[in-house]
């Protein structure tokens, strides 16, 4: 049996900075950002004004040259390229800016043409394309309109029709939903959503709308220049569910369950592996996102089960919390994933506790 392909990344960034001028008057704006976007996720980027959140943005749409460190944009190393090249490459990406930037001179549907002709679709077919995305975008009673009869989201849902319609694989939209309302942005985070489905689209959002946050599959954090935090929200709400049903963490607000979320690493395991060895000194606590595990009590008669643990069990903050030895071993019967806090982290979180 084959073995399925290999799903490069779309987006690569390693100790990526950037600046500004030069000696003196050199102002650095970016600091060492590592970061990895796969195929089929959407991203939204957070952060206050000025952190960085535009300027890496700009570096990854090959609107900016790379000035240290090495990022990797659809398979294409981006320093040192020509400006030829970046013209390349941006034909491969889709952006949605604030300022829709339309050419007034030309209709609804001639703007949304503008990026089937770049690529060197035919006329007839291009046409077709751009009134199908636009008619999705509720848009189909104002194709021949002009921006300057077009209301500021009418005009904004025409900029997101032209950075879909080749279907890209990568889309860089910088507060794509400012100007929607709550329906006309639900909209546009829909047809985003369903390219990272269909397509294996990858989508990075820089956003202050906190009515999509809820369809992010990742949300990154940007302070001064930084990513602060880089969260799969799947994970991290399942790990607040799971965390607000144990008595240690009850009395925690959902912000700093969120905090604590951000520290646990996911852990696949199989059939027959060893989470935890009885009599060896505790190192980590555990949450069971899948998968099943036995817990077994050895003694002097022998070793017992006395347990089978499913899906949002959690294990071995005993041992973390009096420094004894392990009291059980804990053996996965089936495939699963864990979510793993090691010992320091798992210490200050108790210690952050009200009821500390």
């Amino acid at each position: 049996m084959n073995a399925p392909p290999i799903q490069r990344p779309i987006v690569e960034a390693i100790k990526l900075c950037q600046f500004f001028g030069e000696g003196e008057f050199r102002n650095q704006v970016l600091f060492d950002n590592s970061v990895i976007i796969p195929p089929g996720q959407l991203v939204i980027m957070t952060g206050p004004s000025g952190s960085g959140k535009t300027t890496l943005l700009t570096l990854i749409g090959a609107l900016r040259t790379v000035r240290d460190g090495d990022l990797t944009v659809l398979g294409n190393p981006m320093r040192g390229l020509s400006k030829s090249a970046l013209i390349d490459i941006r034909r491969q990406i889709g952006f949605i800016f604030q300022m829709h930037n339309l050419f007034e001179s030309l209709t609804a549907i001639e703007n949304v043409m503008m990026s089937t002709r770049l690529i060197g679709t035919p006329p007839d077919r291009g046409r077709q394309l751009a009134k199908e995305i636009l008619n999705r975008l509720g848009l189909g009673h104002r194709l021949d309109y002009k921006p300057n009869s077009l209301s500021g989201g009418q005009r904004q849902r025409v900029a997101v029709a032209r950075a879909l319609v080749n279907r890209p694989k990568l889309i860089l939209a910088d507060e794509p939903t400012a100007a929607l309302d709550k329906t006309s942005g639900q909209e546009v985070v829909g047809l985003l959503k369903e390219l990272t489905a269909t397509d294996g689209s990858a989508v990075m959002m820089v956003t202050h709308d906190n009515r999509i946050l809820d369809s992010a599959d990742r949300i990154i954090n940007m302070i001064d220049g930084r990513i602060s935090t880089d969260t799969m929200v799947k994970k991290a709400v399942e790990i607040c569910e799971f965390l607000k049903k144990i008595d240690l963490f009850s009395a925690y607000t959902v912000s700093e369950l969120g905090g604590i979320a951000d520290k646990f690493q996911s852990r696949p395991f199989y059939p027959g592996d060893v989470l935890i060895q009885q009599g060896d000194v505790g190192s980590e606590f555990f949450l069971l996102s899948t998968g099943e595990v036995d817990v077994v009590v050895t003694g002097e008669s022998g070793a017992r089960s006395v347990a089978q643990l499913g899906r949002g069990a959690a294990f071995g903050e005993r041992a973390l919390l009096t420094g004894d030895v392990r009291s059980a071993t804990i053996t996965a019967l089936s495939s699963g994933i864990a979510y793993v806090l090691g010992q320091e982290d798992f210490t200050a979180a108790v210690k952050a506790s009200p009821d500390f």
